[in-house]
């Protein structure tokens, strides 16, 4: 299992919290195991940028983004050098550290508000 470790979402993650992965799993699919709810409004199939999240450690062991992947990223909110869809992002050995950014391009959600 490779760790994974979420900074504070106020939202999602307000503590932070430390995940264990499994190597070849997206880390969207990690967080959503781990009772992280980011938001995968395509169902995870790389046609939206609501499972943005910025990789502060460890992104360098990743593999590169699809053309598909860096031009969704264009459009994301917050976008940032180590910014990545999560649903896309292949968790690997090398351990990570993670931010899901506090907005996403689809700001109306249903839920808590």
């Amino acid at each position: 299992m490779t760790q994974v470790i979420v900074l504070p979402h106020v939202e999602l993650c307000p503590e932070g919290t430390v995940i264990d992965a499994r190597p070849g799993d997206s880390l969207c699919d990690a967080l959503l195991a781990s009772g992280i709810e980011i938001e995968h409004a395509c169902e995870k199939s790389c046609a939206c940028t609501t499972c943005h999240v910025i990789v502060r450690e460890g992104f360098d062991s990743l593999g590169e983004a699809s053309e598909d992947e860096e031009d969704l990223l264009d459009k994301a909110w917050g976008l940032e050098p180590q910014s990545r869809l999560s649903c896309q992002t292949v968790v690997g050995s090398t351990p990570l550290v993670v931010e899901i950014p506090r907005y996403t391009i689809n700001m109306a959600r249903e839920g808590k508000h």
